[in-house]
């Protein structure tokens, strides 16, 4: 008996051991994971000079008071911590607080991986690779993006559950596109499509639909919305990075178009369209879109008539090195040069016509390219000053981001430092107006980055 006892007392002990081991190798491992900070109850930023989103100067010394995923109060006068609270105090030092950045086109799930692996890898590692540069997003200061296209609202979900860190979405779903436009993948050996047919590989990942009649289009854009997309996404005339579409196509009649837009505006909603050529995009504003992406071959013409009907120009300062996600001597890369050249004439055109114009960076297949995103940012000032530049990438953005209605995920003003406002912020070691270039460099610059009153980054800690 007195052998058995023993035999439980040794047993006891190494279980007690072996939960020990694994208990502190949890330890360790959740040390190693990267944490997502709770929300605290209350941050005092003391001291900062505001860019509040809207103004061309900053203001004099302040102090910002967080509430919760809210701005409760500015005041040049102090503010007294609330000590009942859990309190963070954030002292700027004169440094500069500005709302979080956004960027109006960007593709969640399309930035790291190449076309090739986008159309064969594992939904899952694709899944994972996103969820990385949706982090690498937020750390650079961009606290929402508008998702152009692309299976994002699962990766949405879990960074607004808090799962891992990211930035706002406002998914747009699947791309909207028709046989052979902008966004149709497949090979030719999967043509014909026969309606009813199992869906090719792009369809399948929700990165694109096929929409071939009026009918067609009303349902892909209710799957949409079904899933949860706060704006739609049409492809109205032909790509730069689909093999197949020319880009003086014009995809989508008027008819199939303006079906989008009544579906989405039954839901209280918008279309948006990739259009490049004036056809494409008169089309377009004829259907009652609101929104065009890109634009970069548009005539006079077409600028003003954007300008009259109050559409919302969407457009990148693409850098011509973007182009070198395509192999030499491809079709591809020659439409991304053609692209690019009529950069600086849709700006002009633009500001002539004083249209409204967001910023967007639209990174494909470029995870070199993107941890670049600030620096396409400041690229604007050779259209703009660079307090125009940083309007547009915040209070003017946000005023767009505002279309989606009811349909947006974050009710709340976005864009700007003002009492009542999500809180979203960056403080900046410097001041970026006087140095827009502060923005090319998050990981040196971006002292405090913080989304819905989460804090992701203290350097002053």
């Amino acid at each position: 008996m007195r052998e058995a006892a023993r035999g439980r007392r040794r047993s006891r002990f190494l279980l007690a051991a072996l939960l020990l081991a694994l208990g502190q190798a949890g330890a360790a491992e959740e040390a190693r994971a990267p944490s997502i900070p709770s929300g605290s109850a209350v941050t005092l930023f003391q001291n900062v000079r505001i860019f509040d989103g809207k103004s061309s100067v900053l203001t004099g010394p302040s102090n910002v008071l967080v509430s919760g995923n809210r701005i409760e109060r500015i005041s040049t006068d102090p503010i007294p911590a609330d000590r009942s609270a859990t309190t963070v105090l954030i002292e700027g030092g004169g440094r500069t607080l500005m709302p979080g950045l956004i960027d109006m086109h960007w593709h969640t799930m399309l930035v790291r991986p190449t076309h090739a692996t986008l159309l064969t890898a594992d939904i899952g590692h694709l899944n994972l690779v996103a969820g990385a540069e949706a982090t690498a997003t937020l750390m650079r200061g961009f606290t929402t993006v508008r998702d152009m296209g692309g299976p994002a609202f699962g990766l949405k979900r879990a960074i607004d559950e808090h799962i891992l860190p990211g930035p706002r979405i406002f998914p747009s779903g699947a791309i909207i596109t028709v046989t052979s436009g902008h966004g149709d993948f497949r090979q030719p050996f999967e043509l014909p499509r026969t309606i009813g047919s199992p869906h090719s590989r792009g369809e399948q990942l929700g990165a694109a639909m096929i929409a071939d009649s009026p009918d067609e289009v009303r349902v892909r854009v209710r799957e949409q919305l079904m899933l949860g997309a706060s704006q739609i996404k049409l492809t109205a005339g032909g790509g730069v990075a689909s093999p197949h579409s020319p880009l003086d196509a014009s995809t989508f009649t008027q008819a199939e178009l303006r079906a989008a837009v009544e579906a989405a505006e039954n839901w209280g909603t918008y279309v948006t369209v990739h259009a490049y050529t004036p056809d494409s995009i008169r089309r377009a504003i004829a259907a009652g879109v609101k929104c065009i992406e890109h634009a970069h071959l548009m005539d006079e013409a077409t600028a003003k008539l954007i300008a009259e009907n109050g559409i919302w120009l969407s457009t990148q300062a693409f850098p011509d090195e973007l182009a070198d996600a395509f192999p030499p001597g491809s079709s591809e890369r020659a439409k991304a040069l053609e692209v690019f050249a009529g950069t600086d004439r849709t700006f002009e055109l633009a500001k002539k016509y004083k249209i409204k114009t967001a910023f967007g960076t639209d990174i494909l297949f470029s995870p070199a390219l993107a941890q670049r995103q600030g620096d396409l940012l400041t690229k604007l000032v050779r259209w703009y000053t660079p307090a125009e530049a940083l309007v547009m990438a915040t209070g003017t953005n946000a005023e767009l981001l505002a279309l989606s209605g009811k349909r947006n995920p974050y009710p709340g003003k976005l864009g700007v430092v003002e009492e009542g406002a999500l809180a979203d912020l960056l403080l900046v070691d410097g001041d970026p107006i006087a140095n827009i270039k502060l923005i090319e460099d998050p990981a040196k610059n971006f002292l405090v980055i913080m989304k819905d009153g989460r804090i992701y980054k203290n350097a002053l800690r």
